[in-house]
C-alpha cells in the first residue's frame, strides 16, 4: 500500500520495544520535500493574507500581557505596573515568556517600524511563525501516511487560511498560536512514533509530556494534552503489553506532572492562588453536560454541520478500514477530541468567533486531510470522485455560512488594543493633567492598552489583576466589589460603561452617593467621573467637560489604529 508502513511486534516484557523501522526505505519519505514546501507556503500566504484584512488589530486583553513583559524585563517582577502588588492577571506564561525574550533583544515595546509600533508588529510576527510551525507539523505527519502528503498540507493551508476564527486568534496577540502550534507538532510527534515502532520509546514518551507542559503553560486548559499519550497507549494496548506501556505512559505523565507541580507550588508561593487570578474573576465554573452540548454545538454550526458530518464520516472509516494507519490516524484524532472537550466546558467567551477553539481546527484539518487522502489512496476511481464531491461540496457551504459573520468580524473586531490606549489611557492621562491632580488613580475594566499608556495607578474593575475584586465578581457580590473599591481603594477616576457599568452597579445614582462628579455621561448611567474631593480647581470641570464632549466620541471613532509607539 502506497505511505503504508509496518513494524516488527513487540516483545512483551521490554520498556522499549525491538522494532524494525521499515519507514526509513519508504518511498514517502525519500520523496523530495519541494511540493510539501510550496504547500506549505502557499498555506502561510492564505493565513497572512487574510490575518493582513485586520490591519493593525490587536486585542485589549493582550495588552495585559505586554504589560507583564514590560515589568518582568524592566526587573520589577510579574507586576502589572510599577509600584503594584505581584498579581497573576495573566494565564500564559510560556506566551509571556516569548514577549519578555522579544523585549530584552529590542524586537517588541521599543520602536514603531514603517509607522507601526512592535507592539503590534512583534506578536503578529509570533503568530505568523507559529502557522508556519503548524503547517510544517502537518507536512510532517502527512508524509509518514499518504503518498500525496502535500495535498494534506495544502487542504490545510486553504482550510486554515479561509477559516476567520483561526485566522483572526493567530493574529490577536494572545497566546493562543503558540496553544495551536503545540498541539500540532505533539500530534505530528506522535504519528512519527507510530510510524516507526518507537511510541513506547523514551525520546516520544519524554516529548510528548514536554509538549503538554508548554501547552499547560501557554493556556490552563492546554493540560488537557497531557492525557494524549497515555490514552493512545491504552487505545493501542495488545496482550501482554501492558507493563512496557504503562512504565511509557509513566514517563510521560512524569515528564508532564513534575514540572507543572514545581510551577503550581511557585505560582502559590508567589501569588497565594492555586490558579490564575483571570480564572477566579472569570468565575470558570466545574464541567457541566448542558454547556458543553450547547457550546460546541454552536462550533460545529459555525463549522458547518455538512462539513462536520463529511469529515466525521471519512475519521469513522478511516479508523476501522483494514489497511490504514489506525493507529498513526489516532495519534491526531485524541488530541482534537481532547481539545474539543475543553473547549465545550470552557464557559463562553465574550470576545467572539470562538476564540478558545484554535487549536481545534489544525487538528480537525490534519485529521480530514489524513483520512480523505489516505482514503482515496487507497480506494479505486468512484471512492476517489465521491470523496472529491463530498468534501466540494461541503466545503463551499460551510464557506458560504462563515462569510458574512468573518465579514462583520473585519469590520468591528472585539475591542483593540489601539482604542483602549487612545479612549482610556490617554485620555484619563488628559483629564489628570487638565485637573492638576496628583498621585491619581482609575478605576476601570479595559485594562491592557491603559497599563501600557497610562500616568496613573491602575485598578481593575474586571478583576484579572484585583484579587479581591475576582473574589467579589466569582461570588457574585456585586456590593462586596463596590464596597472595597469605594472604601478601600478611593481611586481618583472611575470609568465604568456598558456591560461593567451594570455589573458592577457603577452608575450615576452610586457614584454621586459617593462623592464622585461626572466628567462624560453615558446613556446607560456610567461613563467617565471624578471623586469630588480630588479636584483642587472646580472652575476646570466645566471646560474639561466640554472637551471631553468632542474628545470621547472622537477617540471611539479613530482611537482603532492610532497607537502610541512607547510611554
Amino acid at each position: 500500500m502506497s505511505g503504508a508502513t509496518t513494524s516488527a511486534p513487540e516483545i512483551p516484557g521490554q520498556s522499549t520495544p525491538q522494532v524494525a523501522d521499515v519507514t526509513t526505505n519508504s518511498p514517502v519519505l525519500k520523496r523530495s520535500w519541494w511540493a510539501d514546501g510550496a504547500a506549505v507556503a502557499a498555506g502561510g500566504t492564505l493565513i497572512a493574507l487574510h490575518g493582513s484584512l485586520l490591519g493593525r488589530w490587536v486585542v485589549d486583553d493582550a495588552a495585559i500581557t505586554f504589560a507583564y513583559a514590560r515589568s518582568i524585563d524592566e526587573g520589577l517582577g510579574p507586576v502589572q505596573q510599577a509600584g503594584a502588588a505581584p498579581v497573576e492577571g495573566y494565564s500564559n506564561p510560556a506566551w509571556l515568556g516569548l514577549l519578555v525574550i522579544g523585549r530584552r533583544l529590542g524586537l517588541f515595546d521599543h520602536r514603531a517600524v514603517l509607522g507601526v509600533p512592535d507592539l503590534i508588529l512583534f506578536p503578529k510576527a509570533l503568530g505568523m511563525l507559529c502557522a508556519l510551525g503548524v503547517l510544517i507539523a502537518i507536512a510532517c505527519a502527512a508524509r509518514r501516511l499518504v503518498t500525496r502528503s502535500w495535498l494534506v498540507t495544502a487542504g490545510a493551508g486553504v482550510l486554515l487560511g479561509a477559516n476567520i476564527s483561526f485566522v483572526a486568534w493567530m493574529f490577536s496577540g494572545l497566546e493562543n498560536p503558540l496553544y495551536a502550534c503545540v498541539a500540532t507538532v505533539l500530534a505530528a510527534t506522535l504519528v512519527r512514533a507510530v510510524t516507526t515502532g518507537n511510541l513506547l520509546g523514551r525520546g516520544p514518551a519524554v516529548a510528548s509530556g514536554l509538549l503538554a507542559l508548554v501547552a499547560a503553560l501557554t493556556r490552563p486548559d492546554g493540560a488537557v494534552l497531557a492525557g494524549v499519550y497515555p490514552l493512545l497507549l491504552l487505545l493501542t494496548l495488545r496482550r501482554g503489553q501492558l507493563w512496557p506501556r504503562a512504565r511509557a505512559a509513566g514517563l510521560g505523565t512524569a515528564a508532564f506532572a513534575v514540572p507543572y507541580a514545581l510551577f503550581i507550588a511557585w505560582r502559590h508561593l508567589v501569588f497565594g492562588r492555586l490558579v490564575p487570578n483571570t480564572a477566579v474573576a472569570k468565575a470558570q465554573e466545574l464541567p457541566d453536560a448542558e454547556l458543553f452540548g450547547r457550546t460546541t454545538g454552536e462550533l460545529l454550526t459555525f463549522a458547518g454541520w455538512p462539513l462536520v458530518l463529511v469529515a466525521a464520516a471519512l475519521i469513522a472509516v478511516a479508523l476501522t478500514r483494514h489497511g490504514m494507519p489506525r493507529a498513526a490516524i489516532g495519534a491526531v484524532v485524541l488530541p482534537l477530541a481532547l481539545t474539543l472537550c475543553a473547549f465545550g466546558v470552557l464557559e463562553p467567551d465574550w470576545m467572539g468567533v470562538y476564540r478558545f477553539a484554535t487549536p481545534v481546527w489544525p487538528l480537525g484539518a490534519l485529521a480530514l486531510g489524513l483520512a480523505a487522502v489516505g482514503l482515496a489512496e487507497r480506494g479505486g476511481p468512484r471512492p476517489r470522485i465521491l470523496i472529491a464531491v463530498a468534501l466540494s461540496g461541503t466545503l463551499l457551504l460551510s464557506w458560504s455560512a462563515q462569510s458574512e459573520r468573518a465579514a462583520a468580524f473585519r469590520a468591528e473586531p472585539t475591542l483593540p488594543m489601539c482604542l483602549v490606549v487612545n479612549r482610556d489611557g490617554v485620555m484619563f492621562n488628559e483629564y489628570a493633567d487638565r485637573l492638576g491632580t496628583r498621585d491619581a488613580s482609575v478605576l476601570l475594566p479595559s485594562l491592557g492598552g491603559t497599563l501600557l499608556t497610562s500616568d496613573l495607578k491602575v485598578y481593575d474593575l474586571a478583576g484579572l489583576t484585583e484579587p479581591r475584586i475576582a473574589d467579589a465578581l466569582a461570588a457574585g457580590d456585586a456590593e462586596r466589589l463596590r464596597t472595597y473599591a469605594f472604601k478601600e481603594l478611593r481611586p481618583t477616576f472611575v470609568h465604568a460603561v456598558g456591560v461593567w457599568a451594570r455589573k458592577s452597579g457603577m452608575k450615576a445614582p452610586r457614584l454621586t452617593a459617593e462623592g464622585y462628579l461626572p466628567l462624560y455621561r453615558t446613556a446607560d448611567g456610567g461613563g467617565d467621573w471624578v471623586r469630588a474631593d480630588a479636584v483642587a480647581h472646580p472652575e476646570r470641570l466645566g471646560p474639561l467637560r466640554a472637551w471631553a464632549a468632542k474628545a470621547v466620541p472622537d477617540a471611539y471613532e479613530n482611537g482603532r489604529e492610532r497607537c502610541p509607539t512607547h510611554h
